[in-house]
């Protein structure tokens, strides 16, 4: 009888976590979906990653999760995860000034511009910004000759550390001080440090035209199978199939708020109005004022978003500029999520 009820308490419990974690109703995130279609685009992939696995997903018109699209700047998710590598393994500080490894910066008046300001947009320096940027011919055959240009030819717009203004400015000269300290092109070291060990086979910074400079602003290319890949490592602090690719302090410092936006002097509308941690911006805080959501949407379409509190990654992929597009929409996609995962998150 005593096994019997041991047995039965057990079936009970095993039935309960199955109901709890395992069966989740996705019918609303599909319906929000479908009904967000005409402001998304007519292709969407859609990804939400809970518990180790992919929860649910949805493919709608020609994009499946396999397919890559252009990520914009999504990628400046990836190129920070790549920095802190180096950073991890003594190899780099985030105070380290640029001018230390690429002493043409100190010719221009730029020298005290460090690695954490390039990777927060506190660099000073003036860039296009917007549509105008996404749509710029690239002129350079090298990283290198682009993040040269940042040195001699771009004006200090305010100083170093002082002023908050989203570009991509910083994110290329942060990949090109990687190459220098390594001897190896941008798109070796992120192979090797993020793209391979987290199984990401359909993304790649590699340019179709060879004759083009790599961007690791805005250049990525990856599927919303693949980025789930990457957002479930930092959801398991820093590890991916066993293998430790971030640290835990690294992931750690992602999260950690490093601007408020009333000291955000421009960022592009999707975001503006919204905290900076380091490469990511921070969606929603909890009550001790720390990240609890944080993304890094592209004009490009994809919003890559990772809640922290409730334990879950989503990721909205679609093939069509977004442009300016507020992020309303995407946030009122993040709600009908909350409402199915469930959780009290304060």
């Amino acid at each position: 009888m005593k096994t019997l009820i041991k047995t039965s308490i057990v079936a009970l419990f095993i039935l309960s976590y199955h109901t709890t974690f395992s069966q989740i109703d996705t019918t609303s995130i599909s319906e929000k979906l479908l009904r967000s279609r005409e402001k998304l685009g007519k292709d969407i992939a859609f990804v939400l990653y809970k518990n180790g696995k992919i929860a649910y997903k949805k493919e709608i018109g020609k994009l499946n999760i396999k397919t890559p699209v252009p990520i914009g700047a999504s990628s400046q998710w990836l190129t920070t995860a790549l920095v802190l590598t180096f950073v991890q393994e003594g190899k780099l500080s985030l105070d380290d000034k640029v001018s230390t490894y690429l002493p043409i910066f100190t010719k221009y008046y730029k020298s005290y511009i460090t690695i954490r300001q390039c990777l927060t947009h506190y660099t000073g320096i003036q860039s296009e910004q917007g549509i105008a940027k996404l749509l710029q011919k690239n002129k350079f055959h090298t990283l290198e000759e682009e993040v040269n240009e940042f040195a001699s030819r771009r004006d200090i717009q305010t100083n170093a550390g002082t002023e908050f203004r989203y570009s991509n400015v910083g994110f290329n000269i942060a990949a090109r001080v990687l190459e220098v300290i390594s001897k190896r092109t941008f798109d070796r070291l992120i192979q090797d440090r993020i793209i391979r060990p987290l199984a990401m086979k359909n993304t790649t910074f590699s340019n179709e035209n060879y004759n083009d400079a790599l961007n690791p602003a805005t250049g990525g290319k990856s599927s919303a199978a693949d980025f789930t890949n990457f957002l479930a490592m930092l959801l398991n602090k820093g590890t991916f199939n066993n293998k430790q690719i971030l640290t835990e302090a690294s992931v750690a410092l992602m999260h950690t708020l490093t601007t408020e936006a009333s000291q955000v002097k421009y960022a592009p509308a999707p975001v503006a109005g919204l905290n900076y941690a380091l490469g990511e911006w921070i969606l929603e805080t909890n009550a001790q004022q720390k990240a609890s959501s944080v993304a890094v949407p592209s004009l490009q379409g994809t919003w890559p978003m990772l809640d922290l509190c409730r334990g879950y990654a989503c990721v909205i992929f679609t093939n069509e500029l977004s442009g300016e597009q507020s992020r309303n929409l995407y946030m009122d996609i993040k709600a009908t999520i909350d409402d199915v995962v469930g959780g009290n998150c304060q």
